[in-house]
């Protein structure tokens, strides 16, 4: 720690040292469990006091919450694909994306909202992640509104979906294309027998 409290101190406006900080925060997410990052080591890589980080976050819950919810966006944001394409073409690169996205990150995204611990806090925005990705195939099949069964079912199947990109890259047992093949006509098959 005594390295980032050399770092030079810089003059930025709110919304940049928000961004900055909550940056900090993903990185450090990248390697070890939420809990463990500690807003004194957050702050003196910043190059700011710790005073001057509650601030911008009134408690070390609120900038947890933050990061959260940017790793959140981060991953919803990775596995948008390319607005072109028919249906079938864009769900099919959101899933790619989705395999790609566990390939990098699984442990990090293990350890903040898969451990039996986690809070209740970071439950909720789990839920709002697996919300939001159900969305993304309801946009990606139109837009259109669906009935509320064919919703229920793509929002299972995306926990179907997150159990077992977690277990195959895990363990690495086949090719990624047949995952990815699996996982898509999982996903039209059980929303062809919703509808």
């Amino acid at each position: 720690m005594t390295v980032a409290q050399n770092t030079p101190r810089t003059r930025l406006d709110a919304q940049d040292r928000r961004r900055q900080l909550i940056g900090i925060g993903l990185r450090m997410l990248a390697t070890r469990p939420i809990h463990q990052i500690t807003v004194d080591e957050v702050a003196a890589t910043a190059g700011i006091s710790r005073s001057l980080l509650f601030h911008y976050f009134p408690t070390k819950q609120d900038y947890y919450r933050a990061v959260v919810r940017a790793a959140s966006r981060r991953l919803l944001r990775q596995i948008t694909p390319e607005p072109q394409g028919g249906p079938d073409q864009r769900i099919r690169a959101m899933v790619d994306n989705y395999v790609r996205y566990f390939e990098r990150r699984r442990e990090p995204y293990v350890a903040l909202f898969r451990s039996p611990g986690a809070d209740d806090w970071v439950r909720s925005i789990h839920e709002e992640t697996q919300d939001a990705l159900a969305g993304k195939v309801i946009d990606a099949l139109g837009g259109h509104s669906v009935p509320p069964e064919v919703e229920m079912v793509i929002r299972a199947w995306w926990s179907f979906a997150e159990e077992l990109a977690i277990a195959w890259t895990g363990a690495r047992p086949s090719n990624r294309d047949g995952l990815v093949s699996l996982l898509t006509e999982t996903l039209h098959r059980v929303i062809e027998a919703a509808r």
